[in-house]
C-alpha cells in the first residue's frame, strides 16, 4: 500500500466514524425523546435530526480544523437550542451530551492501550514502505472497530443505569453528576497529549517510557466510567427518595383533608340529631302560633327552621359520608368559579370498596379538573362525574373542559405540563406535572388495589379520565 492510499483510507474511515458515532448518539438519546403527537414517526424524525446535526458539526470541524472540544460544545449548544423540538429538558440534555462524549473519550483511551500491542503485531516483519503502510492501515481499522465496539457497550451500560424514563434535574444535581464525566474528559485529553511527545529530533512515547501506564491508563478510564455510573445511580436513588417524600406528603395532606371532612360530616349528623330532638318543640311552637292566628310569626318561624335545615344540607347524596363532603366541596368551588358541575355518582354499596380509597380517587380527579377548568374561558367550563356499577366492575369517569396543547409522556402516560407550582420556603420550584403526576400515580395505585386500571385521554377540548375497579370481595 502506498502512502496516498493510506491517507485516503484514513480519511474514509474518519468519515465513516463520524456517521457511526452520530448514529450512536441518536440511539443514545432516543429513549429520552418525547414522541409528541406523531408517535414513533416523530421519534424517528428527531433521531434523524440528531444524526444530521452530529455529522454537520464534525464535518464542519474537519473542514475548518476545529478542535474536538469545540465541536462538542457547538453540538451540545445546537441541541440545547432545539430542546423543545426534541422534548428533553435543558439540564437533562446537557448531562446526556457530556455523558456521551465522556464515554467516547474513555473508550478511546482504553483502546489506545490495545493499540500499543496491536501496532507491533501488525507491523512485525514489515521491511518495505508498502508493508509498513499496509500494516498501519490494518491496525487502524482494527483499533477503530474495537473502539466503536467498546464505546457501544459502555453506552449501553449508561442507558441501563439511566433507565428508560424521564428525569428532571436541578442545577445542583446537574453539577454533581457532571463532576466525574467532565474530569474524565479532561484526563483523557491531557493523557492523549502525553502519549507521544516530540522534543527536537527526539520522540518520547509514554508507554515505552513508563510501561506500567499501559495498564494504569485503561484502569483509570474504567474507574472514571464506574464513578460516573455510581454517581448516576446514587442521584437516581436520591430523586426516588424525594419523590417518595412528595408522595407521602400528598397522602398526608389527603388524609388530613378526609379526616377534616369526616369531622364535618359528624357535625352535620350531630346537628340533624339535635334538630330531630328539638322537632317536637318546634311543632308545638308552630301549633301554638296557629291557634292564636299569628300566621306572620309562624311564617317567619318556619323560615328560620328552613335556614337551619339548609345550613346542614351537605349538597350531595352519594350514599357515603366521605364522598358526600368531597362532592359538596367541589360543587361549591365549581359554582364559585362559574363551572357547570354534573355528578351522577352513587357510592357502590357492594364490592368491598373502601371509602378512604374512593375519597383519594375522587379528590385527585376532581381537584385536577377544577384546576384545568380555571384556565378555560368563562362559559365553556364544565366538569362531569359519573359512576356506574356493572356486574363485578365499577366504572368511574371524569370529563372536563381544558385549554391548551396537551401532550402525554411516552413512558408514564401522564399529561405533560410546563406550569410551575409555587415553591415552599427554601425549596426549588417544582413543575406542576410532578405534583399532578403524584396525584394521578396515587389514583393508579388505588386502582391497582382493586385490580383495576386508569385510562387518560384528551379529545378536542375535553379531558377524560376513566378508572376501572373490580370488586374486592
Amino acid at each position: 500500500m502506498r502512502e496516498s492510499d493510506f491517507i485516503l483510507l484514513y480519511r474514509i474511515t474518519a468519515g465513516i466514524e463520524v456517521i457511526l458515532y452520530g448514529a450512536c448518539m441518536a440511539a443514545f438519546l432516543r429513549p429520552f425523546l418525547d414522541e409528541g403527537a406523531g408517535g414513533g414517526r416523530s421519534t424517528r424524525r428527531k433521531c434523524l435530526f440528531v444524526l444530521v446535526d452530529y455529522i454537520f458539526i464534525f464535518f464542519l470541524g474537519a473542514v475548518f480544523s476545529f478542535r474536538g472540544w469545540l465541536c462538542m460544545l457547538l453540538l451540545t449548544a445546537l441541541l440545547a437550542v432545539c430542546r423543545r423540538f426534541l422534548g428533553i429538558g435543558r439540564e437533562a440534555l446537557f448531562l446526556l451530551g457530556v455523558l456521551f462524549f465522556c464515554t467516547r473519550h474513555l473508550s478511546l483511551m482504553a483502546a489506545q492501550s490495545l493499540n500499543h500491542f496491536t501496532y507491533r503485531l501488525f507491523l512485525a516483519g514489515a521491511n518495505t514502505p508498502e508493508k509498513v503502510f499496509l500494516g498501519a492501515a490494518l491496525n487502524h481499522i482494527c483499533i477503530e472497530a474495537l473502539t466503536l465496539l467498546l464505546f457501544a457497550l459502555m453506552l449501553r451500560g449508561l442507558v441501563l443505569v439511566l433507565g428508560r424514563r424521564p428525569f428532571a434535574l436541578h442545577v445542583r444535581e446537574l453539577c454533581y453528576l457532571l463532576l466525574t464525566p467532565v474530569t474524565g474528559i479532561l484526563f483523557v485529553r491531557i493523557t492523549l497529549q502525553l502519549l507521544i511527545v516530540a522534543d527536537g529530533d527526539s520522540i518520547f512515547q509514554l508507554y515505552e517510557q513508563v510501561p506500567m501506564a499501559v495498564g494504569i491508563v485503561p484502569l483509570l478510564a474504567a474507574l472514571f466510567y464506574a464513578g460516573t455510573l455510581a454517581a448516576i445511580a446514587l442521584c437516581q436513588k436520591n430523586m426516588a427518595l424525594q419523590e417518595e417524600r412528595g408522595r407521602h406528603f400528598v397522602e398526608q395532606q389527603q388524609l388530613a383533608g378526609i379526616q377534616e371532612r369526616l369531622a364535618q360530616v359528624e357535625q352535620l349528623y350531630d346537628g340533624l340529631r339535635r334538630m330531630k330532638h328539638d322537632l317536637r318543640g318546634h311543632l308545638a311552637n308552630i301549633r301554638g302560633l296557629a291557634e292564636r292566628n299569628c300566621y306572620g310569626d309562624m311564617e317567619r318561624y318556619m323560615a328560620k327552621m328552613e335556614e337551619s335545615i339548609q345550613a346542614l344540607e351537605p349538597g350531595m347524596y352519594t350514599g357515603n359520608a366521605v364522598s358526600d363532603v368531597i362532592l359538596g366541596d367541589v360543587g361549591r368551588a365549581a359554582a364559585r368559579l362559574g363551572i357547570r358541575f354534573q355528578a351522577d355518582f352513587t357510592f357502590p354499596a357492594s364490592g368491598g370498596f373502601d371509602s378512604y380509597d374512593m375519597g383519594i380517587i375522587l379528590n385527585n380527579l376532581l381537584r385536577n379538573a377544577l384546576e384545568a377548568c380555571e384556565r378555560v374561558e368563562p362559559g365553556k367550563r364544565y366538569i362531569s362525574l359519573s359512576g356506574k356499577k356493572k356486574n363485578r366492575f365499577y366504572l368511574l369517569e371524569v370529563r372536563n373542559s381544558f385549554q391548551g396543547d396537551l401532550r402525554f409522556h411516552r413512558h408514564t402516560g401522564l399529561p405533560v405540563s410546563t406550569k410551575e407550582a409555587p415553591p415552599g420556603p427554601g425549596s426549588p420550584r417544582t413543575p406542576l406535572m410532578a405534583l399532578h403526576g403524584i396525584g394521578l400515580s396515587n389514583v393508579k395505585r388505588e386502582a391497582e388495589k382493586y385490580r383495576g386500571s386508569v385510562d387518560i385521554r384528551a379529545e378536542g377540548n375535553e379531558f377524560q379520565v376513566t378508572v376501572l375497579l373490580q370488586d374486592n370481595i
